[in-house]
């Protein structure tokens, strides 16, 4: 999530130094849970035991079977946005089992097949919550490093359970692998607002640009070519081009760092979607976008990008921003994935090899998403 540094930073800071004053305010935390923690900024990863609220009148209590390691897992883990409220328990990513529900709960049930992704709670009041665009609330909470109503710092889930509001949480379509579902809650529902807000669900073909080949980046793909679009993968690695024709099913490739395979391609597509994290300039990519088209980012480099004034200006062209999406659009993305088969590209990992799939993220070696069985085991839901 490109955002979540400058939400809640303020408020959190405010807060480390009252943990032990807001413990006391929380006595129905009385469930206890095990789990998976960061002490501390060596960003290392340890079992660790703590307390969850009992189940309210308006909570699900899930059996957590899946959590994705999303890259801002490691970033909070590391304190890399100084940030982080230790211990953390990571992990926004959960697909799981409804074990309880809350006397005001009526669209789960138990054994109901649920997701939760990035938030825990939102004002529910204001214009954006009014909306059903809860995720630009500037009270929103997160799953894990974030405050919920009660004052207690949430947990996230790299555990064996969690206990959410069910206004946050959602359906998992029932032919969709819960494994595979986890990192649509995030990855998933990333690349989906946008292509969603530019009308490309339903329109005639458009020409769509990816750029990057990686949780993302990946699924963008399969989104787009899911809605019938001409699909272009931007990369930087030319390694990456088999596999992004033959098995994900893109009908061109760039290198981007090729100025001839750049060039030939000038205004060409008419939405490019930018998934990159790492920094880059935004100017010779714009120039492949048709008059009047439009650029979308979701990846959040470091440092400012370069954004040359000539290719907006001789072009018409549109840069604009994305995050997560609301509960309602997550909802919209799951039923979509279920009816395409749209799922996420995996390998699984056990609890006791999550500082192992760290490293290998911090390499850039997945393809395209670490999922953590939460059981240790793998499991036919």
């Amino acid at each position: 999530m490109a955002t979540i540094p400058n939400l809640l930073t303020l408020n959190l800071k405010k807060l480390k130094g009252n943990l032990n004053l807001m413990a006391k305010t929380t006595p129905n935390h009385t469930q206890v849970v095990s789990g998976w923690t960061a002490l501390d900024s060596s960003g290392k990863i340890t079992p660790y035991i703590f307390n969850r609220r009992q189940n309210g009148v308006n909570d699900v209590t899930i059996k957590i079977l899946y959590c994705g390691i999303c890259h801002t897992d490691l970033h909070y883990a590391k304190n890399d946005w100084g940030i982080t409220i230790y211990p953390v328990v990571p992990g926004h990513e959960i697909t799981g089992i409804v074990m309880e529900v809350g006397s005001n709960v009526t669209n789960f049930k138990t054994g109901d097949k649920v997701g939760v992704g990035c938030m825990s709670a939102s004002c529910l009041h204001c214009e954006s919550c009014k909306n059903s665009e809860e995720n630009y609330c500037d009270k929103v909470q997160f799953t894990y490093n974030g405050v919920f109503w009660d004052g207690s710092i949430t947990y996230g889930g790299y555990s064996k359970m969690l206990v959410a509001d069910y206004r946050f949480v959602v359906a998992v379509p029932e032919n969709l692998p819960m494994d595979r579902a986890a990192p649509l809650l995030c990855a998933g529902v990333t690349v989906f607002v946008p292509m969603k807000d530019n009308n490309l669900i339903g329109s005639a073909r458009k020409n769509v640009g990816v750029i990057g080949l990686g949780g993302l980046g990946h699924l963008a793909i399969k989104f787009a070519k899911a809605f019938g679009h001409h699909v272009t993968v931007i990369s930087t690695s030319l390694s990456k081009e088999k596999e992004a024709k033959t098995k994900l099913g893109a009908d061109d490739f760039i290198v981007s760092s090729n100025a001839q395979q750049m060039k030939s391609r000038q205004k060409t597509l008419d939405f490019i979607l930018d998934t990159v994290s790492a920094n880059h300039s935004l100017g010779p990519y714009l120039e492949l976008l048709k008059v009047k088209g439009t650029f979308v980012i979701v990846g959040s480099p470091e440092k400012p990008m370069g954004l040359p004034a000539f290719p907006l200006i001789f072009g018409k062209r549109t840069v604009k921003g994305s995050m997560i999406g609301s509960i309602k659009e997550t909802q919209e993305m799951m039923d979509i994935c279920g009816k395409y088969n749209i799922m996420c590209d995996i390998e699984i990992v056990t609890p006791d090899r999550i500082n192992e799939a760290y490293e290998r993220i911090e390499k850039n070696d997945i393809k395209y998403r670490f999922v953590i069985d939460i059981d240790g085991q793998s499991s036919k839901l």
